[in-house]
């Protein structure tokens, strides 16, 4: 069997924009999720706005343990480059309150908005028939009402399950069949997230390392070159 050629991709970078949050290779073995035509294969999961600046994600997965607020959302869409998936809450934060958040998102220009697996299956049908946006439902376990959700009118799965996240996957693909938009957190590993898109996720969740994880780094690095420079001067 002929192997497929590897094309070569020349690489443009500038010396102050060079360090950025990239996604592990692996994700690109995803098939994607084509949205408004536009493919997603990866999603930074981040409140984070410098890391919103500074990534090659696809998108960006704008959701926290909060209560949801539009100026966090407006915040997120001002600074990214990337289509914005807005948390609009569903659990505590639901009804009304939730949906209207969800309209609002939209005018702002969120890509889609995201409610918590404890969302009623009636605030979800009500959001989706009043946003023009897709509506992402998240599930944490089997024992959620998946079959619900889609007949709700959820556009796409966002699977939520820890280190069962594979196994999850896996069983959502089997009830909503091979055709439905999936999105699942990877883990912290190729081989955890390879394992969720073999499990049928059409797009992963990466969680980057967070600012005071990336600036130890640094200056681990500064301190090392400040020593250095103070050696140096002492044998001129």
């Amino acid at each position: 069997m002929k192997q497929k050629e590897t094309k070569f991709m020349p690489r443009v970078e500038t010396s102050l924009r060079k360090k950025i949050i990239t996604v592990p290779d692996v994700i690109y073995k995803a098939s994607g999720i084509l949205l408004m035509r536009r493919r997603i294969k990866s999603l930074i999961f981040t409140t984070d706005i410098s890391i919103m600046r500074n990534h090659n994600g696809n998108a960006l997965m704008v959701v926290y343990p909060f209560t949801p607020e539009l100026v966090i959302t407006q915040a997120a869409i001002s600074v990214a480059n990337v289509p914005v998936f807005a948390g609009v809450g569903g659990g505590t934060t639901t009804g009304k309150r939730s949906i209207g958040i969800a309209f609002q998102a939209e005018l702002l220009g969120a890509a889609a908005v995201v409610v918590n697996s404890p969302t009623p299956n009636t605030v979800i049908k009500n959001m989706s028939q009043t946003v023009d946006i897709p509506v992402v439902a998240t599930v944490a376990s089997i024992f959620d009402d998946i079959v619900g959700k889609v007949e709700a009118g959820a556009a796409i799965l966002n699977i939520s399950g820890a280190r069962e996240t594979p196994a999850l996957v896996e069983k959502v693909r089997e009830i909503v069949g091979p055709d439905y938009p999936i999105i699942a957190t990877g883990g912290p590993t190729d081989e955890s997230i390879l394992m969720t898109i073999q499990a049928g996720a059409n797009a992963i969740t990466y969680t980057p390392p967070t600012t005071a994880e990336i600036f130890a780094e640094s200056m681990i690095k500064y301190r090392n070159d400040s020593e250095k420079k103070a050696r140096a001067a002492k044998f001129e």
